[in-house]
């Protein structure tokens, strides 16, 4: 191949190599934007899961979209009205309880594995007498991880009051920690909530979208690294052959 023609598919390869990173990083970074909203921590009352401080991504969701187990942004005048994190233990016609014999939360009178819990949390709630809520159609029992020192629907609780909230009250489902760097990853899958009538959410686009942007970005490094490379090694070769001359 002559070193006009090599040049050229130097560059045509270059200019293709920009583009499909173009797409694929703005591309990715843009449906980020639209599919995630990030929020901040306020409190520990979801620790270990997430804690005060962290910065979390969510995706954007409707209040159908929600299932047991989901770690949910929601607002409600009743809570403070104020953007809040919390767990869904329970959705509209399940009873849920506190605790069976091994200290676990019931829903249904299934008992559920939450390994992300204080163990402790069960004792001192028995202490207390522990709880039973029949959850009303349409809205969501909510519970913080960390369950001894947490305002949720077990505080809300009355006589005549479920203690939870509307589905609609829902906008987002936190999916990952991005801050600080030593929490960054997924949250882990809400295994115990799966056998339950409707399982668990599935896993939102992140990762694809992700890994999108990662490689639209390396695209568009090497191909401006590529071009003046190329270029250079042209020129370093047309001189040498004239030296040689």
């Amino acid at each position: 191949m002559s070193r006009t023609r090599e040049g050229r598919a130097v560059r045509y390869l270059s200019n293709a190599a920009l583009a499909v990173g173009m797409v694929l990083f703005l591309g990715g970074f843009g449906l980020l934007a639209v599919v995630y909203q990030p929020y901040a921590v306020p409190t520990d009352s979801m620790a270990p899961s997430v804690a005060a401080g962290d910065r979390v991504l969510a995706q954007r969701i409707d209040g159908p979209q929600v299932r047991r187990g989901d770690v949910v942004v929601f607002r409600e005048q009743a809570w403070g009205d104020l953007p809040m994190i919390k767990r869904v233990a329970g959705v509209g016609g399940d009873t849920v309880a506190c605790c069976d014999s091994e200290g676990r939360l019931t829903v249904n009178g299934e008992p559920v594995e939450e390994p992300y819990l204080d163990p402790g949390w069960a004792a001192a709630t028995a202490q207390e007498g522990g709880f039973e809520a029949k959850v009303p159609d349409g809205e969501l029992f909510l519970l913080g991880d960390q369950r001894l020192d947490s305002l949720d629907s077990r505080t809300q609780l009355t006589d005549s009051d479920a203690g939870s909230v509307p589905r609609g009250a829902v906008s987002a489902r936190v999916e990952a920690t991005l801050w600080p760097p030593d929490r960054t990853g997924l949250l882990p899958r809400p295994e115990g909530f799966e056998d339950l009538p409707g399982g668990i959410s599935g896993t939102g686009p992140l990762v694809p979208l992700s890994l999108a942007v990662g490689a639209g970005a390396v695209l568009i490094v090497a191909a401006s690294v590529a071009g003046p490379v190329a270029r250079r090694a042209s020129r370093a070769r047309a001189g040498a052959a004239r030296e040689a001359q």
